[in-house]
């Protein structure tokens, strides 16, 4: 017996509620456990479209979200969002330090059953290059690299099961890119069984080393017909719920 995805979209549709306009159109898309999937396409394609709504960050039009072979019922989109971590391109920090930005999720009542842990949190600033002294580092002085790797690291310190990544390294210098990179290949790794990612991105050299699986995406179409099995340089070696 074929075990469910961990994640399936079962013909999910999203309009512009203002325009009318078809953004996404009915879509059928299913990522397992193991999946390492790039989608890329032209600007205003659907790609991030597709991506919140695969993250049940938008309410979708037609359709539904399955999760380990269920639908997601309202009641557990928290817990849902919690194991299916969306990472934006522009990550949002609050006030205050690193560290602060990265004790917030406990905060929360979808994360009362675990504790932030500052070495565990440290040991990935050091998997992306950081200091000592990243942690103790304000939000506010962080450059566009450095925000982006530690909105990263505030989502992988919650160990979910996904990660969908909306083009997190497009602004980033090529260290900050990498490190990022790096962040997500030792995740993946650290249980491939039971992990999988979707990458958007631009650019076809990060789409083939992030990637097992490469989708396109063009005027609201995620173009399943066309997959291919590229070879990734890796093989050989919100939004938090409420």
């Amino acid at each position: 017996m074929i075990d469910a995805p961990l994640v399936l979209a079962d013909g999910i549709v999203r309009r512009d509620g203002v325009r009318g306009q078809t953004l996404l159109q009915p879509t059928t898309f299913a990522l397992q456990a193991g999946d390492r999937v790039a989608i890329t396409g032209p600007s205003g394609s659907g790609k991030s479209v597709f991506l919140r709504a695969l993250a049940l960050l938008d309410p979708l039009d037609a359709g539904r979200i399955m999760w380990h072979g269920a639908p997601v019922e309202r009641a557990a989109i928290p817990r849902y969002r919690r194991n299916v971590a969306y990472i934006r391109q522009r990550p949002a920090l609050l006030d205050g330090s690193v560290e602060d930005n990265l004790r917030y999720p406990f905060e929360l009542r979808t994360y009362r059953d675990v504790h932030f842990d500052r070495a565990r949190a440290a040991s990935l600033a050091a998997q992306a290059g950081r200091g000592d002294d990243f942690l103790d580092k304000r939000a506010s002085e962080l450059s566009g690299g450095e925000a982006q790797i530690a909105a990263l690291i505030r989502v992988l310190q919650l160990a979910p099961e996904v990660l969908l990544l909306d083009e997190p390294t497009a602004s980033l210098d090529p260290v900050s890119s990498h490190a990022i990179e790096g962040l997500v290949h030792a995740w993946f790794d650290a249980d491939p069984r039971r992990h999988a990612s979707v990458w958007l991105s631009h650019d076809p050299a990060q789409a083939t080393r992030m990637s097992a699986r490469h989708l396109t995406m063009r005027a609201g179409v995620l173009d399943e017909t066309a997959r291919s099995e590229i070879p990734s340089a890796h093989q050989d070696h919100q939004e938090f719920g409420q």
